[in-house]
């Protein structure tokens, strides 16, 4: 199974694509889409969603996870991340892929055990568990191969509680 995590953002969208295979995730792919500030947001959006599109057109998840949006203060920023957000989803449906998001808590849950981690566990964590030889940089590129791996993880164990929900 091939999994694409995203942490969705306008100024960038970090990416990560895993490959799911038994009880191990591999890395296939990660980076990020840059936007260039004082670009009109709609050209912005449009870069963000051609990137997408390419991304997802050349790799082929089979599943994209993104984190959920967590509201800061600055409803402006707010509202462009959910902009973003919303081209990446439509990139998405537009190829009948099943979307997954889980909060930042869940991610740190899943990658540390404890779901109010700091940033640097979790992407050290991230590092180890996909044998990287360094973390990720920006951070949002470890961050979204934090989600892929989070949903990794509750794929499984959400496959494995259908199967005894189904006997």
């Amino acid at each position: 199974m091939r999994i694409l995590g995203i942490d969705p953002g306008i100024a960038i969208v970090g990416f990560g694509f895993i490959d799911k295979q038994g009880s191990k995730c591999v890395p296939v792919q990660y980076g990020c889409i840059q936007t260039e500030a004082h670009t009109p947001e709609e050209e912005r959006l449009l870069h963000v969603y051609e990137g997408i599109v390419q991304l997802m057109d050349k790799y082929k998840p089979d599943a994209v996870a993104l984190e959920k949006l967590f509201f800061n203060r600055n409803v402006t920023t707010a509202m462009s991340v959910s902009q973003a957000r919303g081209v990446i989803v439509l990139a998405a449906a537009q190829r009948g892929l099943p979307i997954a998001e889980y909060t930042p808590m869940q991610i740190k849950q899943a990658m540390v055990g404890y779901g109010k981690a700091e940033k640097r566990q979790v992407q050290e964590m991230t590092r180890m568990f996909l044998k990287l030889q360094a973390i990720p940089k920006p951070d949002d590129v470890a961050d979204a191969l934090a989600v892929a791996v989070c949903h990794a993880h509750s794929y499984t164990l959400n496959s494995k509680l259908n199967e005894v929900l189904r006997s």
